[in-house]
């Protein structure tokens, strides 16, 4: 009879995880809390990256193949929420209804941004969903809007490979 195990394994890591901390470490960029006015709060930092993550589940999207690396990318984003929501303390009872409400304003901020892009709404949406409906000075939401603007359009020339090793373009 075998015991069972005491200590699990960690599970091998997501496909997309490298494309996933470079999605972060974009969001962390100082310049769209400087220049962007997002604010530098939880909720600021949460909505920025869920903005570039955004961009490049669009980019995904379009892709033939890029169902199963989108997947990877949301399960990771899972992931980081689940262990951010732990850090700060929230526990077991209360974090997967948090992750579900995260889940579902990413997927309204998916929404939200490609029909802006495709509309010419997309200020609209950043005020919306980045600035929680304060709309920050002209100054700072064209910054914004024109940034990840570009980075969706450049993304287009990145082959999937090249985003699953973490290569954005700038």
């Amino acid at each position: 009879m075998r015991l069972p195990r005491l200590f699990r394994r960690a599970p091998p890591p997501r496909v997309a995880a490298t494309l996933y901390d470079a999605v972060v470490a974009r969001g962390r960029q100082p310049a769209w809390y400087l220049d962007g006015q997002v604010p530098d709060t939880l909720d600021g930092r949460f909505d920025m990256i869920a903005a570039i993550l955004s961009m490049v589940m669009l980019r995904l999207e379009g892709e033939g193949a890029g169902a199963a690396p989108a997947a990877s990318l949301a399960e990771c984003f899972v992931d980081d929420m689940d262990g951010q929501l732990r850090q700060i303390g929230f526990g077991d009872m209360v974090v997967g209804k948090h992750i579900g409400r995260m889940m579902a304003m990413l997927g309204g901020r998916i929404g939200a941004y490609r029909d802006g892009l495709a509309d010419g709404s997309f200020e609209s949406a950043l005020v919306r969903n980045l600035y929680r409906g304060v709309e920050p000075d002209a100054h700072a939401l064209v910054y914004v809007a024109a940034h990840l603007r570009r980075l969706r359009a450049a993304l287009d020339a990145v082959s999937v490979d090249d985003l699953l090793a973490g290569k954005l373009p700038e």
